[in-house]
């Protein structure tokens, strides 16, 4: 789906209120290629803060330098939320880094509609084209490739197999009827249902974006994003819906405060026993056991319930993955360890080392977690797909839908509300 170019304006304005100093972030990308020294410096900016993938990656930059003597990779790691407000203020700057974290889909696509991302395409097309298809598709626009995919999943609930079985949950529930009859049995044992990280908002999200996929479809989804209208009767279902979770007071206690990966955090809560469940993506065994203890054999995964009388079906699923881009003039050393990253080794290594899901075929074989195998499969049997919802529009749009479902949470706004307001955002960006 296409999206207008952001103004650099408009760009500004964000950045503005994100509070953001353009000097002291306008040093990025740009003087790679020089030095007296004759090395050229790539910077490289990732959100892979936690452990053990901040070390894993932080290897992999310098099995590459001892690979290219003449390359220094210089790596720039901020968490999630901290790393959009940078990029957005960078954007509007007109200089991003040599290689950038992307999710694809909207966001990039402004990126690459204001000239600052590189075409891929020629530079890349002797092994690009062996990744997966399905992993490459957010970071394709009129079949040009302006991205590399590293990881590739999807959203689905993680929860504590011995708190289910001390709430007498025998399997986990496969419709939304039996989801919030779950979430009941969970309270009346004693036992937090959900962990959720209020603060962040995309958290939050997830629900609202999966129960539209419920209860309108996938294909609803995409031509709302299309037509710039989310009014329709499934969406103020969708609301409906999480509106009845949220009466039921499931998250932990001080949740509209709660970050992600911080010690006292959402994925912090699960890893150390103190909530049943989680819906977040397949990273979130790592940042379980990097935030909190981890849950070790306790920990299983099942897909997004079934609604009752809903237009989807279980097998459309909701995620994205994570990949990497260039700023527009990069060095041929940053094609280079874009290359190495995609290779058969290195994909194996961050499937064995960090639990990404492989997007490299030959990598296959290094995924050994039940967990993750149940998510592959769960990926390979869709039969639709929904891109991240902050990631799939325009960077106004996605925020409107992490505010307005926030707000809902909260308490704040009606399923009507939330609608409405997402669709104004989206008729706003035309």
């Amino acid at each position: 789906m296409g999206h207008p170019a952001l103004s650099r304006r408009g760009f500004l304005a964000a950045s503005a209120a994100a509070g953001l100093s353009m000097t002291a972030l306008s040093a990025c990308g740009g003087d790679s290629d020089g030095g007296s020294s004759g090395t050229t410096t790539i910077e490289w900016w990732n959100i892979s803060t936690t452990q053990p993938t901040k070390d894993v990656w932080a290897g992999l930059a310098r099995q590459f330098e001892a690979q290219n003597p003449n390359v220094k990779i210089k790596i720039v790691q901020l968490e999630n939320d901290a790393y959009k407000s940078k990029m957005t203020a960078l954007t509007a700057s007109g200089k991003l880094p040599d290689i950038f974290h992307t999710w694809g889909g909207g966001v990039l696509r402004q990126q690459i509609d204001a000239g600052l991302v590189e075409d891929l395409t020629e530079r890349t097309q002797d092994w690009a084209k062996g990744l997966l298809p399905v992993a490459s598709e957010p970071y394709l626009f009129d079949d040009r490739t302006y991205g590399i995919p590293f990881d590739i999943g999807m959203i689905g609930f993680w929860y504590n197999k011995a708190l289910f079985r001390q709430a007498g949950i025998d399997a986990p529930p496969t419709t939304w009827s039996g989801f919030l009859d779950a979430v009941g049995k969970l309270k009346s044992a004693g036992v937090t249902p959900l962990a959720l990280a209020g603060k962040e908002k995309w958290p939050g999200m997830y629900y609202w974006a999966y129960l539209a996929m419920r209860t309108a479809g996938a294909d609803a989804v995409q031509k709302a994003g299309d037509d710039k209208d989310f009014t329709g009767e499934g969406f103020v279902q969708a609301g409906q819906h999480l509106k009845e979770l949220v009466d039921l007071e499931p998250f932990q206690k001080g949740f509209l405060g709660a970050a992600y990966s911080s010690p006292t955090g959402q994925a912090a809560t699960v890893g150390n026993g103190k909530a049943a469940m989680e819906l977040m993506g397949q990273w979130a065994p790592v940042v379980q056991a990097d935030a909190g203890k981890g849950l070790g054999t306790d920990l299983g995964f099942f897909p997004f319930p079934a609604v009752e009388g809903g237009k989807g079906a279980l097998t459309e699923v909701f995620g994205g993955g994570g990949g990497h881009a260039l700023r527009a003039g990069a060095p041929q050393a940053a094609v280079d360890f874009l290359k190495f990253f995609a290779s058969a080794a290195t994909d194996t290594e961050l499937v064995e080392k960090t639990g990404v899901l492989p997007v490299v075929p030959a990598a296959e074989s290094a995924l050994t977690d039940p967990n993750l195998t149940a998510v592959q499969t769960q990926l390979k049997a869709a039969t639709g797909f929904q891109l991240y919802l902050d990631q799939a529009y325009a960077p106004a749009l996605g925020q409107e839908v992490n505010d307005s479902v926030a707000a809902l949470i909260a308490g704040s706004k009606s399923p009507q509300q939330v609608a409405e307001s997402i669709t104004k955002v989206a008729k706003e960006e035309q």
